[in-house]
């Protein structure tokens, strides 16, 4: 037998053990050739809540054959949004969004390039014009305020989207894009958000009924701005919002945007500040409407705020800190997004264990919200938790992920808050509700998880006088 030089130094005595393997630990109850699926389908953050329970903040699953670990509480949160994109990929799994946002935008473009796009965005969210999206947001709330009458009921989650989406499309797209909002943008965007659900994130190109909605829709949407740039090219107009801004941007390398990719930026900023607060909003409403003394010390606040001829502004909204708690502990109890998952692209070390690659690594905020050594009495609705001295959220950078963490940490959570801050700002000065429904409970077909209808509310005008001028 040959000795090779590398053994010959070590003959005669043992070699060093290799390092002990620490295999993740797999959640329990998998089926053959289904793994977890079924109980996934049925209530995934039962399924995920269970797996932290049985193993702690690391835990392997199986959904048919896409091998998963859930990375469950702060500290595993920070290895998971500190890791770099070549080794945790965003990229490969939100392909999904493409034929929802276009080609050449978001998750179609290298990370350098997606970084770009995104930095157009930064101007927008500057104090200046969001002193201008204040007034705008008190403006459509109020307008939808008024159209209620003295009394009624309304199916809530169809108001905030109606209401997010006035806003946003004012706010972000354009004045001309707001002017047609009733006369087809609505629906086809509505039918754009259907597009997006779990059964896409697995298959986005399956002609179903839904997806082949949301093709036309983005085909739809996709003429109408590119018609609104062209006249403005024509006219020479350029006013102050999001659209003007990209048309006039330009890359590192000099080069403008063609109307594709300016369609496909504003429909990822629409989403990102519109889709989600629909639903946060709409949750808002319906844990208010069951605890009476917040909502009297959210109305407490108002007064002092504004006294009693006020006028919104982003400043008056800043110091709503009542309201602000409402939005926080909302996102803690019912993130619009229960999932946020890369592709393990190398190798990742935690706590001992290697998360191997091509597994899909996932974060779960509405399983890590409510982690019992973070959050006291965590299903209860308690906004106070979030002022001080209690601060619970602020017991580690990764505690509160409903807007998600690091370099993909949602860039529209500002508006966001302004934006649901004007809404029930607006809506609890001038009305009382009271639920038609029992509390609903959470809708997980879509891949923003909305409260399952039915969802109507009953509304009575207030008698008192508003609060604003």
């Amino acid at each position: 037998m040959a000795i090779h030089s590398d053994s010959a130094a070590t003959l005669g005595r043992a070699r060093p053990a290799a390092p002990p393997e620490n295999p993740i630990p797999e959640l329990s109850g998998a089926w053959p050739l289904l793994g977890h699926l079924p109980e996934f389908q049925k209530d995934p953050v039962a399924m995920l809540d269970r797996g932290w329970r049985e193993h702690g903040e690391l835990v392997r699953f199986r959904l048919g054959t896409s091998k998963f670990v859930l990375f469950a509480g702060p500290e595993a949160h920070d290895s998971y949004f500190r890791a770099p994109e070549e080794q945790l990929d965003a990229r490969a799994v939100y392909e999904f969004t493409v034929p929802v946002f276009g080609r050449g935008v978001a998750y179609d473009v290298a990370p350098e390039i997606m970084a770009e796009q995104l930095g157009f965005l930064f101007p927008a969210l500057r104090d200046a014009p969001m002193r201008r999206y204040a007034r705008i947001m008190y403006e459509e709330a109020s307008r939808f305020a008024d159209a209620l009458g003295e009394e009624g009921t309304i199916d809530l989650p169809v108001a905030m989207n109606e209401l997010t989406v006035n806003i946003a499309s004012r706010c972000l797209l354009g004045q001309e894009i707001r002017d047609q909002v009733d006369s087809g943008f609505a629906e086809a965007y509505h039918d754009l958000q259907e597009g997006i659900n779990l059964l896409g994130f697995f298959f986005p190109r399956l002609p179903i009924p839904a997806h082949r909605r949301r093709d036309r829709a983005r085909r739809r949407i996709a003429q109408l701005l590119v018609r609104v740039m062209t006249e403005r090219r024509r006219t020479e107009a350029a006013p102050e919002d999001f659209m003007q801004a990209l048309m006039q941007a330009r890359y590192k390398d000099g080069r403008a945007l063609s109307d594709e990719e300016v369609t496909g930026i504003l429909l990822t900023v629409l989403f990102a500040g519109q889709h989600t607060s629909a639903v946060l909003g709409s949750w808002m409403g319906f844990e208010m409407f069951r605890a009476p003394v917040w909502v009297a010390r959210i109305r407490e606040e108002m007064q002092e705020v504004y006294g009693e001829k006020g006028t919104m502004s982003l400043a008056s909204l800043k110091r709503q800190s009542a309201l602000e708690c409402t939005v926080r502990e909302c996102e803690r109890l019912h993130p619009p997004l229960i999932l946020l998952i890369r592709k393990v692209l190398q190798p990742l070390q935690y706590a001992g264990h290697t998360v191997s690659a091509g597994t899909l690594a996932v974060v779960s905020p509405a399983v890590s919200h409510r982690l019992p050594h973070l959050f006291a009495d965590p299903e209860r609705f308690d906004p106070q938790r979030f002022a001080p001295p209690r601060s619970e959220d602020k017991q580690h950078h990764y505690t509160l992920i409903g807007f998600g963490g690091g370099k993909h940490r949602c860039m529209g959570e500002k508006f966001a808050l302004l934006q649901l801050k004007a809404i029930w700002t607006v809506l609890l000065d001038r009305f009382d509700f009271d639920p038609a429904a029992q509390f609903p409970a959470p809708n997980y077909r879509s891949w923003v998880t909305g409260p399952r209808p039915p969802c109507r509310v009953r509304y009575r005008r207030r008698p008192q006088a508003s609060v604003f001028t």
